[in-house]
């Protein structure tokens, strides 16, 4: 869903946002650093009209998490994603690439506040640039935030329902995702694969536990990244955006409590790449086909 909403708003309800995070933060907490770092490889999808992409991308994730007591919690997350686009020949995109180096940088605060009988509220307001290296920092803003609201139950199960807002640029998108973490038995679990944010909600994945140490699970998500272009390519100042859902395999093993490892093969399916004016008009619009995807995440707890 898209809708047209001022920037007045969004920063109003980002500033009481903030206002809260601040006066939770007031009170002591113990905080624990993370770090994530993923490098993944996207290869060659054939473009409809001709021509072939793909794309090569490191993204970091580290920042800090604390304890309130009662059931509530703060952090802060940096973002940084950088993606190298391969374009060969495509046709409809007049024969030139229409983008090349897009990086992602940016803050969220995930706040997460405990109520009576098992539920919970959370809030993570972030801000993030979205650019073509040579795009206009000002012009590649985007801003918003997540609200969702989630039950535990007595066995430990978790399930709750979030919404997402954003204001990116040259639209606003609005979408409804599903919170689960839900043990099916001793080894199956139903669970969240990727966070929610301002490319596309968290997706499910189905996990099995293996007598090794190992588990494996095998998922879903729809991811959509929408960036400013750069302003001396071939759409000076315009948009770009790639869609897609990733479906993949995951295997991952713990290294103790605090480092962990995953490994991911899978395929972007109902791949699509657009291009727009800077003001958000369309301007050419190509479909791909399905592309293989790997990629490795190493994580660590502080």
């Amino acid at each position: 869903m898209k809708f047209k909403v001022s920037r007045r708003t969004s920063s109003t309800v980002l500033t009481l946002a903030l206002a809260t995070a601040g006066a939770a933060q007031a009170q002591e907490m113990d905080w624990r650093p993370f770090l994530s770092v993923t490098p993944v490889y996207q290869g060659q999808g054939d473009l409809d009209g001709g021509g072939h992409y793909s794309a090569q991308s490191a993204i970091v994730r580290t920042g800090v998490l604390g304890d309130l007591g009662r059931g509530n919690r703060a952090g802060v997350t940096l973002n940084y994603d950088y993606t190298d686009y391969s374009f060969s020949n495509p046709t409809r995109f007049g024969g030139v690439a229409p983008w090349n180096i897009v990086q992602r940088y940016g803050v969220s605060v995930p706040l997460s506040f405990g109520l009576s009988d098992g539920w919970s509220v959370g809030l993570t307001p972030s801000f993030d640039w979205f650019r073509e290296n040579g795009a206009d920092a000002g012009d590649a803003f985007t801003l918003g935030g997540i609200v969702s609201a989630t039950k535990r139950f007595d066995n430990g199960n978790r399930l709750g329902f979030g919404m997402g807002v954003f204001d990116r640029i040259e639209e606003t998108s609005v979408f409804p995702f599903l919170l689960v973490d839900w043990r099916i038995s001793d080894r199956w679990r139903l669970v969240n694969p990727l966070p929610a944010g301002p490319t596309g909600p968290a997706g499910l994945e189905l996990e099995y536990r293996l007598e090794s140490g190992w588990n494996v699970g095998l998922g879903a998500a729809w991811r959509n990244a929408r960036f400013r272009l750069s302003n001396d390519g071939a759409v000076p100042n315009g948009i770009g955006e790639e869609r897609g859902v990733p479906v993949f395999l995951r295997a991952t093993h713990a290294f103790g409590e605090q480092m962990s490892l995953n490994l991911y093969a899978g395929l972007v399916t109902a791949g699509q790449l657009r291009v727009e004016d800077s003001t958000g008009n369309e301007l050419s619009q190509v479909d791909f086909d399905t592309a293989p995807l790997f990629g490795a995440t190493f994580s660590a707890r502080f």
